[in-house]
């Protein structure tokens, strides 16, 4: 059981090391396109009207979403209430299983 355990939590650490790198590889693509737009946006109309403010507001909702993804999981519950409840269903089936 001890070894299911430490895959079971190698495979996890995996995933959100993936999750992480997304997320940074996502702000770097950002900053590159949302610099360029903003250099287009100057070069085209001098500030008149900085429309590049809405393509880096609606991406960078987006790119707050992934952060708490990558960063806290759950932003509600924190980062081990997922384990925390599989554990206690768990438990829980042991326990039904013991009396029938």
């Amino acid at each position: 059981m001890n070894n299911i355990d430490q895959e079971n939590k190698y495979l996890n650490a995996k995933e959100r090391i993936a999750e992480i790198r997304k997320f940074y590889n996502n702000l770097i693509s950002y900053i590159v396109v949302i610099s360029l737009l903003a250099g287009l946006n100057y070069y085209t109309d001098e500030w008149n009207y900085p429309w590049f403010l809405w393509a880096a507001f609606g991406w960078g909702i987006g790119l707050a979403f992934q952060a708490a993804r990558a960063f806290v999981i759950n932003p509600f519950f924190g980062r081990d209430w997922e384990e925390r409840k599989i554990k206690e269903f768990m438990q829980e089936d042991e326990r039904k299983a013991r009396w029938e």
